[in-house]
């Protein structure tokens, strides 16, 4: 389906959330990916306490953010959203047919091969770090992700990035490191810490957190004052 080049995009993403999530929540991939691209958007905020629309579960069945309008593509998924604004961007993808595939492949691999392990690892120890189903597992799950990023380490080497450039599989990859800030687990790999704080000194991923946080904020201001 070709783009309405007139079209509005809007992305819908949380008013508020605890302090441990902010500038985590999975808008943040399409924010950053729509910078980087240079497209404008509007949010729509949702209170992340209270129950969903029920017209909300007609764009996103899951009733998570962030879901994409854009006149009539309507989307969910941040590998998927992502991949739809990188296709219209060399900032964000090569434009020869081997350059999207790896591209493609390391969007994937990062939701598939490495956001399971870490999110395993960070609900034991943000939701239920003191029950002793979780102590006993946590060593484990620990492991999973030590491995993961042992592999993706190997792989970077003295690579600036995953490929040749940066790409949307640098950003999306970059979102999942972030996840295990509470830890010192990316850190062990000197190679994948200067390459998160490479990509995350990019102005693009400035200008997305910054936006993400604002409601945030605001909310902050209003409850304080």
């Amino acid at each position: 389906m070709p783009v309405d080049p007139n079209a509005t995009i809007e992305i819908s993403a949380f008013a508020w959330v605890p302090p441990f999530a902010e500038g985590l929540v999975r808008d943040l991939r399409v924010r950053w990916a729509l910078e980087e691209a240079g497209l404008a958007y509007r949010e729509r905020l949702l209170d992340a306490a209270a129950a969903r629309p029920d017209e909300y579960f007609l764009e996103q069945p899951f009733g998570q953010v962030p879901i994409y309008n854009e006149g009539e593509i309507r989307m969910f998924e941040t590998g998927a959203i992502v991949l739809h604004i990188a296709e219209r961007t060399e900032a964000l993808m090569p434009r020869d047919p081997a350059g999207r595939a790896r591209t493609a492949s390391w969007v994937v691999a990062s939701l598939n091969s490495i956001e399971p392990m870490i999110n395993e690892l960070v609900g034991i120890d943000l939701f239920h770090a003191e029950a002793e189903w979780a102590k006993a597992r946590r060593p484990g799950a620990e492991q999973k992700v030590r491995d993961r990023l042992a592999r993706l380490s190997a792989w970077l080497g003295e690579r600036d990035y995953l490929e040749d450039r940066f790409t949307a599989g640098d950003l999306m990859m970059t979102t999942m490191l972030r996840i295990l800030r509470h830890t010192d687990l990316v850190a062990e790999h000197p190679n994948l810490a200067g390459y998160q704080a490479r990509c995350e000194t990019r102005p693009a991923f400035e200008r997305a957190l910054q936006a993400q946080l604002a409601p945030f904020k605001k909310q902050d201001r209003a409850k304080a004052a």
